[in-house]
């Protein structure tokens, strides 16, 4: 396989993605694209340029890439509702939405991602997908690895070795898929698992399933090999030469506004505010001193943020003027640890100089941030 990163090959690149469809009549087959980075954003903003941007009347892309660690969720999920969230900042494992839809995947650099770039009228998962089959039998042939019927790749009929997500656009379109390799999967199974109770939404919920790493059943696989076979098997059945073009996601002469795109998708408005409306309704325990206190808490929460808060504990324990204050402030803020931890030290700032009402009120607001 021959790999391109001159600057002749990125102006022939940059030709081929704004040419007008009036003009590239002429040009046809396929076009295979690996990324020089593994940020996950940069990555998904590819995919949203070539969507946007690139003539696909004669021609069907390929867009092979590779994360660091990062947690993606589909477009209308519910991050607190897919992963375990403070996990993620504690291991710094990004967090990003993508705009196709589907369930939530675990990237690391053991997992390939692979997408599929057409007109919305040739659009086809389960031949893309075949494709992928046909690619590792081809390198491995002693693999049992099929379709299934939910665009799925299973191993040894069992095990879960590629999730699929799309997004059709009015004349474009594009399928990805995932394939493990050799990613940590204790780290993908300890992020992939909520932690949060009480959580009640109509986001999309992902569906669990056994996974297994390639690597697993035949240890002389990599993400390398895996990667040039399926652009060698593309490249065999869209007819075009065995050639696999490198990008650079940042790089604006070959596209145009990337960094745009790229900011777009790291935002908290995107990333949790994106999020379809949930709600709220659970139970925790204080411990203080002799005594054990259970707190109700209820909240509503609108495109990320608070939109209505109750929160039910005994007017003893905290003066309820203090009480309503925190929630007076809770309603319209971010769902967000950070934002919490801000608003409180705030509010402890007016709160009268009495230790133990400091005591109580840190204890109250840590596990209202625990919630989030």
């Amino acid at each position: 396989m021959v790999f391109q990163s001159s600057l002749k090959t990125c102006l022939q690149l940059s030709c081929i993605l704004r040419t007008p469809k009036a003009g590239f009549r002429s040009s046809s087959g396929g076009l295979i694209i690996q990324s020089v980075s593994n940020d996950v954003y940069q990555n998904l903003a590819v995919e949203d340029w070539i969507h946007d941007h690139m003539n696909l009347e004669n021609r069907q892309v390929l867009f092979l890439w590779r994360n660091s660690p990062a947690v993606v969720i589909g477009r209308h999920q519910n991050p607190w509702q897919e992963c375990n969230l403070r996990l993620l900042r504690q291991k710094n494992i990004k967090l990003a939405r993508r705009r196709s839809g589907g369930g939530t995947v675990y990237h690391d650099l053991g997992n390939i991602n692979l997408t599929f770039f057409t007109t919305r009228k040739k659009y086809e998962r389960m031949e893309n997908l075949k494709l992928v089959v046909k690619a590792l039998k081809a390198l491995c042939p002693q693999l049992d690895v099929h379709v299934t019927d939910r665009y799925d790749i299973l191993l040894d009929r069992q095990y879960k070795i590629s999730g699929t997500a799309a997004k059709l656009g009015r004349t474009t379109a594009y399928h990805h898929c995932t394939l493990l390799c050799n990613a940590d999967k204790f780290v993908l199974s300890s992020v992939l698992k909520s932690p949060y109770k009480g959580l009640k939404s109509n986001a999309t919920p992902s569906v669990p399933a056994s996974v297994k790493n390639l690597f697993e059943e035949d240890p002389s696989l990599t993400c390398e090999m895996l990667l040039d076979a399926i652009a060698e098997e593309y490249a065999t059945q869209h007819q075009t030469d065995h050639q696999i073009t490198l990008i650079n996601p940042a790089d604006e002469t070959v596209l145009p506004g990337i960094n745009n795109k790229t900011k777009e998708l790291q935002t908290w408005d995107w990333v949790y505010g994106k999020t379809p409306k949930f709600s709220v309704s659970t139970c925790f325990n204080i411990a203080y001193k002799d005594s054990v206190l259970d707190v109700k808490v209820d909240m509503d929460v609108k495109h990320g943020r608070i939109e209505g808060c109750n929160i039910d504990l005994p007017e003893q324990w905290l003066p309820p003027a203090l009480c309503s204050e925190l929630v007076k402030n809770l309603t319209g803020s971010k769902f967000c640890p950070n934002e919490t931890t801000t608003l409180a030290t705030t509010l402890l700032r007016v709160c009268p100089q009495d230790d133990d009402l400091h005591s109580r009120w840190n204890l109250l607001c840590e596990n209202m941030i625990m919630l989030m």
